[in-house]
């Protein structure tokens, strides 16, 4: 079929779809949609987040993370099996690895280290530290280095870190537990922040310190005396620069008695972006509120944010170093998500999901968004149980393989275990 008339059929199909008509299914595909499990039923099975590599160079070996059924915050003692599911045998599971070191929403920062066809990173433990592992698939070996990562550079070479236990501090869910809490919590140490990280040499230095942003003017309304913390590192496409989260709140979690059933969210948020090595920083948005992101290009930032002009919440083009943006479509993409660009369409193709909540039938929306034509075509819909929920939740964290030929998912669907899934796409967005 092509092109054209696959996006008319599947954007009508993503109207009936999304008006409803298919109450009491747990999920829905999108017709000509087949959507694979590739993972099984024993165990709980996911990826994580969607801006990493889960899929190899090859296209063939899908990294994911495996846990027993629990609804609870993970504790120092749960251990998390990291595996291989090799696609092109059945979707073989194999472990090659473990980790203590994990959250339910970035699992352990398990992904392909850019530009290598071996090699795979991860985040764990020794004793009260956070460490990294990296595992050669093909020699079977394993070497640590002495922080965990958070995002790497794209051509493999270093990664950025923050402080894990101070993020699950501040905001639990995105962190690692800890029984090494300091009992002296400052507000904004100038010991702590951001760090870079040579992945051959673990080498390591502080880059940005919270003090360092704590400091910073806000026309907003100052935070110098707020409690900050950094998570939701990128960098870009050309290594130069990266865009990062500076959170804060006037409390601490468990010290302070006003926590309200808006504590995950009553934060003050700002999006900087500097250059790798923490020079020339630049407060992209201050509006407080700038939620998913990806690089489209060195000079541009796709995200979910309001403006400091006073504009409410909208997936918005940001370009670097100025204060310029451009809106997208707010009809065809109103909703939060977790949005990428599909690899190798000139970004032309974004992929995007929704979150259930939204949705009186509780299902999230898996799509796909032609920015060229301003098309929509749903790909399917997902039921989530409402026992998945806040800190445990599971988002379908839309990933694509290196290729942009499929989509793979977590996903919730089939009762109480979430699992991963794998949809082929080369037919919508390749001619």
């Amino acid at each position: 079929m092509k092109r054209r008339s696959f996006l008319k059929n599947s954007l009508i199909a993503g109207t009936a779809i999304g008006a409803g008509a298919i109450s009491g299914l747990s999920f829905h595909p999108a017709p000509g949609i087949e959507v694979k499990q590739i993972t099984s039923d024993g165990k709980q099975h996911w990826f994580g987040y969607y801006d990493k590599w889960q899929i190899d160079i090859t296209g063939r070996y899908a990294l994911g993370n495996e846990v027993d059924v629990i609804f609870r915050s993970p504790e120092t003692s749960d251990v998390l099996r990291i595996g291989l599911v090799d696609l092109e045998n059945n979707n073989q599971w194999k472990e090659i690895g473990q980790s203590t070191a994990w959250s339910w929403q970035q699992g352990c920062m398990l992904q392909w280290i850019p530009g290598s066809r071996n090699e795979v990173i991860w985040n764990d433990r020794e004793g009260t530290d956070f460490v990294s592992r990296i595992y050669d698939i093909k020699s079977g070996q394993t070497r640590t280095l002495p922080r965990p990562v958070y995002a790497l550079s794209p051509d493999g070479s270093f990664a950025l870190t923050v402080n894990f236990a101070r993020v699950q501090k501040m905001r639990p869910g995105y962190g690692y537990a800890t029984s090494n809490y300091a009992d002296d919590w400052n507000k904004a140490p100038k010991d702590d922040g951001i760090f870079r990280m040579d992945l051959k040499t673990g080498e390591s230095s502080l880059i940005i310190s919270l003090e360092q942003l704590a400091s910073l003017e806000r026309e907003f309304g100052s935070v110098a005396d707020n409690f900050h913390w950094c998570n939701h590192l990128l960098v870009s496409p050309s290594g130069s620069r990266f865009i990062f989260l500076n959170r804060s709140r006037d409390y601490l979690l468990e010290e302070d008695k006003r926590i309200t059933k808006n504590w995950n969210s009553d934060y003050v948020t700002r999006a900087i972006t500097c250059n790798t090595d923490g020079s020339d920083l630049y407060v992209l948005n201050d509006s407080g509120n700038f939620s998913h992101f990806i690089w489209k290009d060195d000079e541009t930032i796709t995200a979910w944010a309001s403006t400091e002009d006073g504009q409410e919440a909208a997936f918005f083009e940001f370009y670097d170093q100025s204060k310029r943006y451009h809106k997208l479509d707010d009809e065809n993409m109103p909703e939060n998500g977790h949005n990428t660009y599909v690899p190798n369409t000139n970004n032309e193709w974004i992929l995007n999901d929704t979150y259930p909540y939204r949705n009186p039938e509780h299902k999230q929306t898996l799509y796909l968004y032609h920015v060229p034509t301003r098309q929509k075509v749903v790909l399917g819909e997902f039921f989530e149980p409402k026992k998945f929920q806040g800190e445990w939740r599971c988002d379908l964290h839309p990933r694509c393989d290196q290729q942009g030929n499929r989509v793979f998912f977590d996903s919730t669907h089939n009762g109480d275990k979430r699992q991963m899934y794998m949809i082929d796409i080369e037919s919508i967005v390749k001619r």
